[in-house]
């Protein structure tokens, strides 16, 4: 994998904080199903690549380890160093960007949060849907504004890639009769490097991996589930058979 360094430095200039200010979601959004899948490595590897050129520059994921994430991608340590590694010292170092407190808050407000365990604690569909719903809205500070968290501190920092949008709004009438405004979709405005079907690919792989950072051992949880489940069922038959047999000549 193949970082942009440039892509990187750029993320760090212009990122605010993923899901800082309003609170996350705002309430009846509705949200797109991300469909993402933790057990496919090529996904995990490119999402990888997507998060560190343009969510670590502000965002850390310090609750996963270089050389976790190294031996459950697949990944040599090698190439963990040449392409993830742009902080820490070694790669048992936790992925913790050097952004100090003291800069965040001068520069954003408040600390950028940690997205080790965003996509577990908001839900993939909602982080899925978050990233791809910026429109313009020159009111804002960045410019921009987002359907799922009005108001949020993030500028859309994937504008080069998805393009800029404008939100469509109708009127409706609720049911006090009263005349108000419903989202019905985005309009492209200016078009992006990538396709509309690129970009969606770009933000599964990268919710796909947040996913997976959030509990690397998912996989192998579900596994032993279906093991345990499987050992519990065999013990039944076995208890109920002896059960019969200890119970058959009482009358």
């Amino acid at each position: 994998m193949r970082t942009n360094k440039k892509n990187l430095l750029a993320a760090v200039a212009g990122a605010a904080m993923l899901f800082g200010g309003a609170a996350f979601a705002s309430e009846g959004a509705h949200l797109d199903k991300a469909h993402n899948d933790v057990s496919n490595t090529a996904s995990l590897q490119r999402g990888a690549r997507n998060f560190v050129n343009y969510c670590y520059g502000c965002h850390s994921a310090q609750y996963v380890r270089y050389n976790r994430v190294a031996a459950d991608l697949g990944l040599s340590e090698e190439q963990v160093i040449a392409n993830l590694m742009f902080t820490g010292q070694r790669p048992s170092d936790p992925m913790k960007n050097n952004m100090t407190v003291a800069d965040a808050q001068r520069w954003f407000g408040k600390e950028p949060p940690d997205l080790s365990l965003i996509a577990r604690s908001k839900g993939t569909d909602h982080v899925y849907t978050f990233l791809k719903s910026f429109y313009i809205d020159p009111s804002r500070p960045t410019g921009m504004n987002n359907t799922v968290v009005p108001g949020a501190s993030m500028p859309h920092v994937l504008w080069e890639l998805q393009g800029t949008q404008s939100a469509v709004y109708e009127g409706v009438a609720n049911a006090e009769g009263n005349v108000v405004k419903q989202f019905k979709g985005f309009e492209t405005v200016t078009k992006g490097t990538m396709s509309l079907e690129e970009f969606d690919l770009f933000l599964r792989d990268t919710v796909n991996f947040l996913d997976y950072i959030g509990e690397p051992m998912q996989l192998q949880r579900k596994s032993m589930g279906v093991s345990v489940i499987a050992f519990l069922l065999l013990l039944w038959g076995f208890a109920y058979a002896l059960n019969k047999e200890f119970w058959k000549d009482v009358k």
